[in-house]
């Protein structure tokens, strides 16, 4: 499947993360336990919105000098990025037990793949150069903030990577926000207004009547025994 209407992914951006998810359950196509980040990535710039791109791949080791034949130069790299269709988000699964000693992210690299049609960075290491980033607009989703870069290089791209619990390929459709980051089945992505408004259609009933002066416990059991028929 091809890039998506850009109508569409500005429409996405427009919805926050959870109602996103609440809105894949409607279509029951995965486990509700799967395609969603664990806790510990992190948005870093929680005020700064929506998140929703297409996944480069990266993976990197930081803690220890590494011999010269596995590093892959920046530049392979960024060969790499421009395969993807932008929007552009880079998913780096930091390698290194434990992770984040050293950080490939701060305020070089946001601005360089900012350049290439890139709008934020999710890794299981490390960030830095908050003050710096955050006025960019350049979204970070990391699991550690850091100081130093170590002695980070790349060592692949282009392949699966597992950050945060969540297996992400090239081309997978994230969305993000102060809450965490999910993956959007492509194939599904033109059918979530659809699931939103089904999700907020049944929310805002039982909102409204929680609300009211008529509520009573009896008669919420029979609101979710009507909207569960």
């Amino acid at each position: 499947m091809g890039p998506l209407d850009p109508k569409l992914l500005e429409l996405l951006r427009t919805y926050n993360t959870p109602t996103v998810s609440n809105a894949i359950e409607v279509f029951d196509v995965r486990p509700r336990n799967e395609g969603f980040m664990r806790p510990e990535i992190r948005c870093i710039f929680p005020n700064m919105g929506v998140m929703v791109g297409y996944a480069v791949t990266v993976k990197i080791q930081a803690a220890a000098p590494g011999a010269k034949s596995s590093i892959i130069y920046p530049s392979e790299h960024w060969k790499d990025v421009m395969k993807v269709p932008a929007p552009r988000v880079i998913v780096v699964e930091d390698l290194d037990e434990p992770s984040g000693i050293g950080s490939l992210w701060g305020e070089v690299n946001a601005n360089m793949h900012k350049a290439m049609g890139c709008v934020g960075c999710v890794t299981n290491g490390s960030v830095r150069d908050l003050d710096e980033v955050e006025p960019l607009g350049f979204h970070f989703f990391a699991s550690h903030i850091a100081v130093s870069h170590a002695y980070v290089r790349i060592v692949e791209v282009g392949t699966p990577v597992r950050v945060g619990g969540l297996t992400v390929r090239p081309g997978d459709l994230l969305h993000g926000d102060k809450h965490g980051v999910t993956n959007i089945p492509i194939d599904l992505a033109p059918r979530i207004p659809e699931g939103v408004r089904t999700v907020e259609t049944m929310e805002r009933q039982i909102i409204n009547y929680s609300k009211s002066a008529e509520f009573t416990v009896e008669g919420l059991t029979e609101l979710f025994k009507r909207l569960q028929s």
